[in-house]
C-alpha cells in the first residue's frame, strides 16, 4: 500500500554553523566525547544545537586517529559569530576537553568568518598553553591532567540552513520508530546534513500558553488528545507522530536529505502518511514542499526497478 504523502511544506530558515572533526585514543573516548558535545539542542533557547554528521576512519583525520565530523549551529543574525564563538566554546571546553586523549580539528574548508578559539579555549591552559604546527595545522596544545588537548586554532564558519524536517504518521510506536531509525540511517549517507533531535518524540509550535518556558507540545498533533479536543489533526487509527528534524550546510543538502527519509520509509507496515511541520510561513524563509520531494523519490525508487 503506499504511503501517502501530504500536500505540504515544511520550513525552514538560515543558521550560521562550524564543521569540526574531533579525534580520540580509542572509539569509546570519542563517542563520549562527540556524543556530550551534540547532546543537547537548544536554539528555541536562544543557545546552540550540535549533531554528528559522520565517523571517520583512521585514515580520515588529520592525526591518524578515528574521529568524527561535528557540527554546531546558532540561529542566523547579525550577532551570529558572536554567539556561535560563545556556544562552541561551551561545547567543546565541556563536551570534548575533558575527555581523555581528545583533539579538535577544523572540518569547514570554505568559510564566511573564522572562530579564534584561543580566547575561550584555548586559554584553558592558564597561559601556559602554547601555539604550535602539528599534523600541518596550527594548534593550540592546553596542558591538562591527563596530558594534552589539542585544538586547531582557527574554526570556520558559514550560512547554512536549519529546520528542515519530515512527520511520519504510524499506526504504532513501533512503526514510528522503525520507520525514524530508518530515517536517520538515510540521512547518514548525505554528507553536510545532521539531525540535532534524532527522532523527536515532540513536536512543538510557535505560540504557546507557557511563553516562560519556550515551544510547548503540538497539541493538534498529540494522538492521546484526539478524544479531548475538537479540531484535532491525527487521522483515525494513528497512534504515534516522530518528527525527523534536519540542518544542512546548503538547501539542496536539507532537500537531498529530506527526500532520503521519505524514501527510506516506503517498505515500514505501518507508516500511513508523510507530512511536516510548518507554521504558515511565519518561521523559515524557506518552503520545502513535500510533494516535489516525493517526486525525486519516486523517481529514484523506478531508478533502481
Amino acid at each position: 500500500m503506499e504511503i501517502e504523502i501530504e500536500d505540504t511544506y515544511c520550513e525552514a530558515f538560515d543558521g550560521l554553523f562550524t564543521r569540526i572533526c574531533v579525534t580520540a585514543r580509542d572509539e569509546k573516548r570519542l563517542k563520549q566525547a562527540a556524543y556530550n558535545a551534540t547532546a543537547l539542542p537548544c536554539t528555541v533557547f536562544g543557545e546552540s544545537e550540535g549533531g554528528i554528521e559522520r565517523w571517520l576512519s583512521e585514515h580520515e583525520t588529520p592525526d591518524g586517529r578515528k574521529g568524527a565530523v561535528i557540527q554546531f549551529w546558532v540561529n542566523y543574525s547579525e550577532d551570529a559569530p558572536k554567539k556561535l564563538e560563545y556556544e562552541v566554546s561551551k561545547r567543546v571546553r565541556q563536551g570534548i576537553l575533558v575527555v581523555p586523549t581528545t583533539s579538535v580539528f577544523n572540518a569547514l574548508e570554505s568559510s564566511a568568518g573564522k572562530i579564534d578559539v584561543m580566547g575561550r579555549i584555548g586559554h584553558c591552559g592558564d597561559g601556559y598553553e602554547t601555539i604550535e604546527q602539528r599534523f600541518g595545522r596550527e594548534v593550540i596544545a592546553v596542558p591538562i591532567m591527563m596530558g594534552e588537548f589539542l585544538v586547531e586554532h582557527y574554526l570556520s564558519y558559514k550560512k547554512g540552513v536549519m529546520g528542515g524536517n519530515v512527520w511520519f504518521f504510524c499506526k504504532s510506536i513501533e512503526a514510528a520508530l522503525e520507520a525514524g531509525e530508518k530515517a536517520l540511517e538515510a540521512i547518514k549517507s548525505v554528507e553536510g546534513a545532521i539531525t540535532p533531535f534524532g527522532i523527536c518524540a515532540a513536536g512543538s509550535k510557535p505560540e504557546t500558553n507557557y511563553p516562560e518556558i519556550g515551544p510547548t507540545t503540538n497539541h493538534l498533533y498529540c494522538p492521546t488528545l484526539v478524544q479531548k479536543l475538537s479540531g484535532s489533526k491525527v487521522p483515525r487509527g494513528v497512534h504515534s507522530i516522530p518528527e525527523i528534524v534536519i540542518n544542512g550546510v546548503s538547501l539542496d543538502t536539507v532537500k537531498e536529505a529530506m527526500s532520503a527519509a521519505i524514501e527510506s520509509v516506503q517498505d515500514v507496515e505501518g507508516v500511513v502518511r508523510i507530512s511536516a511541520g510548518n507554521y504558515g510561513g511565519k518561521l523559515g524563509n524557506y518552503k520545502i514542499f513535500l510533494k516535489e520531494l516525493a517526486y525525486l523519490t519516486k523517481r529514484t525508487l523506478a531508478e533502481r526497478l
